[in-house]
């Protein structure tokens, strides 16, 4: 018996690299999986059924089940394709993980219009749009569900030379947060992953230069998803797991103390707010 036996699961995004790997897992735990990718380079361009075929294979030759989806998570349209694969295969859903993704790295003051667009259309928009179709039928199949999305550290703690990535990518935690929060009657939670891992929308990043596969490769990623999408999980929800190879952690928005003036000695002004800097930030 596997874990997710009877369960349906789509994973966007899914042709390689982490996707691919939560594809392979969630699989071998029984779930049946929708293997969605468009086929197109890091960047977005280009298109093709290759990257999604050959992950369904490797599924199937293993003895588990899962149909390809090529669409784009970017429209509307797209995700409703998304959705439609599943539900006309095996007639339910019951997790979506949220993992599709392009990059157009470019310094802040040199970013077209088009790398910021095509970065929020996929990473934000593509999440809205599977969420948004999935959780509602989530809510009338009545039997709960699991999100899990896809967050960064660069959205979260910013890096240069992802302005539009990091937009994206914060944006996605406070996604995940407000969802976590209005499905919770609906019996599903909203969780997300940040990530780090060495796949081909990474391998030329300083980062990890001299590290090898095998030391942070996307199969740390997986056991994390599985996690969040399985019953063992079903009290979490709202919260986002960091994964950096063998090292798992929680990241959290902290409220400082602070420093409360009495009104009745007026608003704050500058020169205060700065003499008092130390114990309003904390530091």
């Amino acid at each position: 018996m596997g874990m997710f036996d009877g369960k349906v699961a789509i994973i966007t995004g899914s042709g390689s690299g982490i996707g691919r790997s939560h594809a392979l897992a969630f699989a071998k735990e029984g779930a049946k999986v929708v293997v969605n990718d468009l086929g197109g380079d890091r960047a977005g361009g280009g298109r093709g059924s290759e990257a999604a075929d050959r992950v369904v294979m490797e599924i199937k030759t293993a003895g588990g089940d899962a149909v390809a989806n090529y669409e784009t998570v970017a429209t509307r349209e797209g995700a409703e394709s998304i959705l439609w694969t599943a539900l006309s295969k095996y007639g339910r859903v019951d997790i979506l993980v949220n993992n599709a993704g392009v990059l157009r790295d470019r310094s802040f003051l040199n970013m077209t219009d088009a790398d910021w667009e095509i970065v929020q259309n996929v990473h934000l928009k593509g999440t809205f749009y599977c969420s948004q179709l999935v959780g509602r039928f989530l809510k009338v199949q009545g039997k709960g569900g699991r999100i899990i999305n896809t967050t960064s550290v660069s959205g979260l703690l910013g890096n240069f030379g992802q302005a539009n990535y990091s937009a994206a990518k914060a944006a996605i935690y406070g996604l995940t947060r407000t969802l976590a929060i209005e499905l919770a009657k609906a019996n599903v939670t909203v969780n997300a992953i940040a990530p780090v891992a060495l796949t081909r929308m990474t391998e030329d990043l300083a980062m990890f230069k001299g590290v090898s596969a095998e030391q942070i490769g996307p199969q740390f990623i997986s056991p994390a998803v599985l996690f969040l999408a399985s019953d063992l999980a079903a009290d979490i929800t709202g919260q986002v797991i960091g994964v950096h190879g063998p090292k798992l952690f929680v990241y959290r928005v902290e409220q400082t103390q602070g420093v409360e003036k009495d009104p009745k000695k007026g608003l704050w002004s500058p020169s205060e707010i700065r003499e008092a800097w130390g114990r309003i930030s904390g530091s």
